[in-house]
């Protein structure tokens, strides 16, 4: 496992939340996930916070290579509900809910949802959020005591919007078993690099030190009609594949449709390429 700040269970510390990835041997992605210290006693160790489409991946990569003499797997994702809340005032509404929010990583209110109790995180720092972990059955409580703080349901695309705009990919949608994470933006982000010993390091490192790789995730500006994914991207008058969608969204921050995806690393943005054809419609080509 690869991880920045992440060397094993011992470098993952009470109250700190840590982003990071899952690789193959040849590099590629299994998932990413965040990992979290919720204790040594019984029952306790480290919480995993894995995409739904990582989910079977990780379950099967622990099956193959976690030795069960030393380590227990436990899936909670159907005993455990996820309350995200976002925007400006994201910490007023948490901090008066719950009467405390950390500041950085998570804290563990009433023993975590393992014992009845919640996880409250503060999300990624290019978004202002907060995620809340409660038992499914007192999922609803949680979020009255949310909307009686001020907050509104919104939706999941909401937070998709978000993520888009500050330029993060997802892992189901930007990112899936073929990616390399170098070429999602991850290599500073998820990975340790004084850290040796996780599964995939030796391709990490070629890249890093003596490599490239030939795509890389960008930040994409339609105008006001919004492709749909999968669609791809070509220079002026070309007709050779420069780039591929991966996700779009409706930005109110942008005034316009943007999205995700992959560049060829020839195309140095900011650049402008054509949608579906050389011939199609300007795409503003920006670092995520």
């Amino acid at each position: 496992m690869g991880a920045g700040g992440y060397t094993g269970a011992g470098a993952v510390v009470a109250g700190e939340a840590v982003y990071g990835a899952i690789l193959t041997p040849k590099g590629r992605m299994v998932t990413d996930l965040t990992t979290l210290w919720l204790g040594a006693g019984e029952g306790e160790g480290l919480g995993l916070d894995v995409a739904t489409s990582g989910h079977a991946a990780v379950l099967g990569h622990f099956t193959r290579f976690l030795p069960p003499r030393f380590a227990r797997v436990e899936d909670l994702g159907d005993r455990t509900g996820l309350l995200t809340v976002l925007g400006p005032r994201a910490e007023e509404v948490v901090a008066d809910a719950f009467g405390t929010v950390p500041e950085d990583g998570y804290a563990l209110l009433g023993g975590g949802p393992a014992g009845g109790g919640l996880l409250v995180a503060r999300g990624v720092e290019q978004v202002s959020s907060w995620d809340i972990w409660a038992p499914a059955a007192a999922t609803e409580g949680v979020w009255r005591r949310l909307e009686a703080s001020g907050a509104v349901p919104v939706g999941w695309a909401v937070r998709e919007t978000l993520w888009i705009e500050a330029g993060l990919p997802a892992f189901g949608v930007d990112m899936d078993d073929t990616t390399i994470p170098v070429e999602a933006g991850l290599l500073d982000r998820a990975f340790d690099h004084d850290k040796g010993c996780y599964t995939g390091q030796e391709v990490i490192v070629r890249i890093r030190h003596r490599g490239r790789v030939n795509w890389h995730l960008r930040a994409f500006r339609f105008g006001n009609a919004a492709p749909a994914a999968g669609q791809q991207l070509f220079e002026a008058d070309g007709t050779k594949v420069r780039g591929r969608v991966t996700s779009v969204a409706q930005s109110p921050r942008f005034g316009q449709a943007v999205g995700l995806g992959y560049v060829r690393r020839e195309i140095e943005p900011p650049a402008t390429l054509r949608l579906g054809s050389g011939s199609g419609p300007e795409v503003g080509v920006e670092e995520c």
